[in-house]
């Protein structure tokens, strides 16, 4: 059965950062036998619009009150992250998805969201390169990883920003299917990416 795997959206989010891990989850399936490895959807507050970066209008597939429990959730960064992270809704909801979650992940500036929702502490964890002391600000118990890529603590796992955030999704591809099914999603995406297990 394919890992049902949730990302949260709201207004302001960073386009690619919820775009390109999307697409990384969406189109990695098994070169065997053609089977989805992940079920991806877009979660939101309400079923009304986002707003994302630039005006990229995103129809969500489930709020937050009707979602399925999810496997993974992943949490996008942007501007729209300093609002969002004190919507006690939102934080609400990461808390209690994550909770039982296999993977809880985030790109960019999301890291602040985990923050707030208890997910990083004492963790070591990367952010968007400008927002580190945001981050130490949110938890001052997080060890900050400047110039990482992504950070993976087993269960939470934080990319730094935007691109950042495709990396971190074929990581976990090749994580929880192996080398050569990370290779074949990065081929799909023509998408060039240094593999942890043995190099391209």
């Amino acid at each position: 059965m394919p890992r049902k795997l949730a990302i949260l959206i709201f207004d302001d989010v960073e386009v690619l950062d919820f775009c390109g891990p999307f697409e990384v989850f969406a189109v990695t399936r098994d070169p065997q036998t053609d089977q989805e490895q992940f079920q991806v959807y877009l979660v939101a507050e309400n079923h009304r619009p986002v707003v994302a970066r630039n005006g990229l209008t995103v129809l969500p597939r489930y709020t937050i009150l009707d979602a399925p429990t999810a496997d993974i959730i992943l949490v996008p960064g942007g501007r729209g992250t300093r609002t969002a992270m004190n919507n006690p809704n939102l934080i609400e909801w990461i808390q209690k998805q994550g909770q039982n979650a296999e993977l809880v992940l985030s790109v960019c500036t999301g890291a602040l969201m985990l923050a707030k929702a208890g997910f990083l502490q004492g963790l070591s964890a990367t952010t968007y390169h400008t927002a580190f002391e945001e981050l130490q600000a949110a938890d001052p118990t997080v060890t900050l990883c400047r110039g990482e890529r992504y950070v993976d603590n087993g269960k939470v796992i934080t990319s730094a920003g935007i691109s950042a955030g495709i990396d971190m999704s074929l990581y976990v591809v090749e994580r929880l299917h192996g080398v050569e099914q990370a290779r074949w999603t990065a081929n799909h995406m023509e998408y060039e990416y240094y593999f942890v297990n043995q190099k391209s």
